[in-house]
């Protein structure tokens, strides 16, 4: 029988996905993210330097969107009061937007700013279930944090290197994520994308197998 794999697993499964998609967004759809919104504010004050190249709209739409997203994520996660249940439906809308989204890009139906859309909530939705699981040190898409601790909490800044491993993993995976999405791009960007969805849908299974007892922030 497989062994189960536990939140860490799963939540560096996802930390790859982010890798994926903001290299289909930043390279494919305007230099933008729809995941690492730290980058969009900046682009969008960058945006105001003449001949940045970089489409204030788009940052904005994408903050937008994001923000839509994470509020469903926050509505869900005070609605669905059973975890499991309540991880295996957030995951699994995000696995479903990303798919819609790999088809209307492989038949060439949807614009550059209408992908945003979708692709932005989605990964509101991500950020905020993590945020709601609370495993330390994998938020799933922002590294600032994590490579912090990872220097601050080590060995040669005097501390203990507490979860140095994970920290490192979750450098490893989005770059890994990011480098695979860009060489894929080569290809087909609805491909990158629905490798993203095929993923998620792996990580919703993985949470569905999950004890419940595994599922506290740690």
């Amino acid at each position: 029988m497989l062994s189960k794999p536990g939140p860490v697993t799963l939540l560096l499964v996802l930390t790859g996905v982010t890798g994926l998609i903001d290299a289909v967004s930043y390279l494919r759809l305007g230099h933008v993210f729809v995941a690492n919104m730290t980058g969009n504010v900046v682009f969008l004050g960058l945006s105001f330097y003449p001949g940045s190249g970089l489409d204030p709209l788009a940052s904005a739409v994408a903050i937008v969107a994001f923000l839509a997203g994470a509020l469903a994520g926050g509505r869900l996660a005070t609605h669905v009061t059973d975890r499991r249940r309540w991880l295996v439906v957030a995951f699994a809308v995000q696995a479903a937007v990303l798919a819609l989204v790999a088809v209307g890009m492989a038949v060439d139906v949807l614009p550059d700013l209408a992908t945003l859309v979708p692709l932005a909530a989605a990964f509101g939705l991500q950020n905020a279930t993590v945020r709601r699981l609370a495993v330390r040190d994998l938020t799933t898409t922002v590294l600032t944090q994590t490579l912090t601790g990872l220097a601050a909490d080590s060995v040669l800044a005097g501390s203990d290197g507490q979860n140095s491993t994970r920290r490192v993993w979750s450098v490893v995976v989005m770059f890994a994520g990011a480098a695979i999405g860009a060489l894929l791009l080569r290809v087909t960007a609805a491909g990158v994308v629905a490798l993203a969805a095929v993923l998620v849908l792996l990580v919703c299974v993985g949470f569905a197998r999950t004890p419940e007892r595994a599922l506290s922030g740690r």
